[in-house]
């Protein structure tokens, strides 16, 4: 049977909850929508969900708040795109670092939203080519630390899970795939996010940085991600694929 992706809308405008709603399952996909953060909740809760269609301005509780939530609880692996009325880039890049995965900025048209969930889903269920993770998961390592690629969270040499938004479990597979290879940002955007999603290239920047901190590699030393002076990153250690679980 065919799978038809679920997209959830977080609105509190009922008219453009009904618009993107009606358009989206004009172009096949199944839609539920919410109108604040306890119906978000209670729709994950009740079905599964493939992304969701996150608006920034909403009274009480809003999107970024909602976002950070969603990246800390059982269903931070769930793409976010979120809506926001206003096109400044200190708004993109705080959202990026609440951990959504795209934006789109209102007033907008319907084709282009229906163009980032597209390409999100694409990006999220897209491996790298090299490492080929079977479907009941395995164990990615490097240097102090190990990636479950089902889970999508780091394991410390403890044991201890640290979970990743999905841009940034995103990176890093991209750079464990691409280990001792210098990546530029344009390479760093296509293999992430896709250039049809036309962010801008200081997210790429902003998300090493969020990978960094992630796995404690001090900016000074670069253990992990080194920096190379007009050309891009690379990724230093090495990585093998491990057989055992968590």
């Amino acid at each position: 049977m065919t799978h038809v992706d679920h997209i959830l809308i977080v609105d509190d405008d009922r008219e453009i909850r009904r618009m993107v709603a009606d358009y989206l399952q004009k172009n096949g996909l199944r839609t539920t929508t919410a109108a604040d953060g306890r119906e978000m909740r209670a729709a994950l809760e009740t079905s599964d969900v493939d992304l969701i269609v996150l608006d920034v301005m909403m009274p009480g509780e809003d999107g970024l708040s909602l976002c950070r939530g969603l990246r800390a609880g059982p269903h931070r692996a769930v793409p976010v795109v979120m809506l926001t009325a206003r096109d400044d880039e200190t708004d993109r890049i705080v959202g990026l670092e609440m951990g959504a995965d795209d934006y789109v900025v209102k007033p907008f048209s319907s084709r282009e939203l229906l163009a980032r969930i597209s390409a999100v889903i694409r990006r999220t269920r897209m491996l790298p080519p090299n490492l080929q993770v079977s479907e009941a998961g395995r164990l990615i390592g490097f240097g102090q630390w190990r990636l479950d690629t089902t889970a999508r969270h780091l394991l410390d040499a403890a044991g201890t899970a640290y979970p990743l938004s999905g841009a940034e479990f995103r990176l890093l597979r991209v750079f464990l795939d691409h280990s001792q290879r210098v990546l530029s940002r344009d390479q760093l955007l296509n293999l992430t996010q896709g250039r049809d999603a036309n962010l801008f290239d200081r997210s790429i920047d902003l998300l090493v940085s969020r990978l960094r901190q992630r796995l404690l590699d001090d900016p000074r030393e670069q253990a992990y991600i080194k920096t190379v002076r007009s050309e891009g990153y690379v990724f230093c250690q090495a990585v093998t694929l491990l057989d055992e679980t968590p």
